[in-house]
């Protein structure tokens, strides 16, 4: 558990109001590992000793919300917009919507695909940033079929914006079912890239930088969290497994195709 102010786990705890926990340790009824308490003091109840009149506060537990959203087209990944466009935020019922709720890395607006969203920060962090190695997945449409040597820039780094990107894993996937193939289909291809890290349009500017622009892209999985059959627009809540998983304590049991997956 991550440090917090004093007042605040005294609150969660139920001993008193925020306001009513700064009295506490005010009149000097608070302390912490067997010293006298001070203000914003900043605690971690799973390691220091904080008691009030002498009893030791056992603060309630944190209840996180974890959300695995299936992201359509026309949505921003961001809690408000200043353009007025719709938000991910507006997909998710407000019963189910914490204050802190918020989506961990970004699809841009075109983009479809899973997308985490949660108010446990460390959590997020684990999942957004790339030393981390948590890496996500996606199918890709491009335009013409990339040769090897554009395959080679796509796997070893592609720079953008002065760096280049880091390590992509790509192969090529047999396009899906069709009632009729449309008329230019064949001068398409279909990819599988996982990568660690969420530039802003990463994928769209790797393939558009070695000549074959993005016609469709989707995210399939989040590290070990996949669900092929969450339908898009259509949320729910992580497992307990897939939880452990994001936090690398275990492996992520597969989740089958299913026909409905209710909001």
């Amino acid at each position: 558990m991550t440090a917090e102010r004093l007042q605040k786990l005294l609150a969660r705890a139920g001993v008193a109001s925020r306001r009513g926990a700064e009295d506490l340790i005010r009149a000097g009824r608070v302390t912490v590992n067997g010293a006298p308490a001070e203000l914003g003091q900043k605690v971690d109840a799973a390691r220091d000793a904080v008691k009030v009149d002498g009893r030791r506060v056992a603060p309630a537990p944190v209840r996180h919300r974890y959300l695995l959203l299936n992201k359509p087209r026309g949505y921003v990944t961001t809690r408000s917009d200043p353009e007025g466009r719709p938000t991910v935020l507006d997909l998710i019922a407000p019963r189910h919507r914490p204050k802190a709720l918020a989506p961990v890395g970004r699809l841009d607006f075109n983009t479809e695909g899973l997308l985490l969203l949660t108010d446990d920060g460390d959590l997020a962090h684990r999942v957004a940033h790339p030393r981390f190695g948590c890496q996500k997945t996606y199918r890709v449409k491009v335009k013409g079929r990339p040769q090897p040597g554009a395959l080679d820039r796509l796997r070893g780094g592609v720079e953008i914006d002065g760096r280049p990107t880091g390590p992509a894993r790509v192969r090529a996937l047999r396009p899906p079912r069709a009632r009729k193939a449309a008329r230019g289909e064949a001068a398409n291809s279909w990819w599988s890239v996982e990568i660690g890290e969420g530039r802003t349009r990463q994928i769209r500017e790797m393939f558009r930088r070695v000549g074959h622009p993005v016609l469709k892209l989707r995210r399939v999985a989040i590290g070990p969290v996949s669900d092929p059959g969450l339908p898009l627009g259509a949320y729910r809540e992580l497992t307990a497994a897939e939880i452990a998983a994001l936090r690398g304590e275990a492996p992520a049991a597969p989740r089958r195709r299913r026909r409905k997956a209710a909001k």
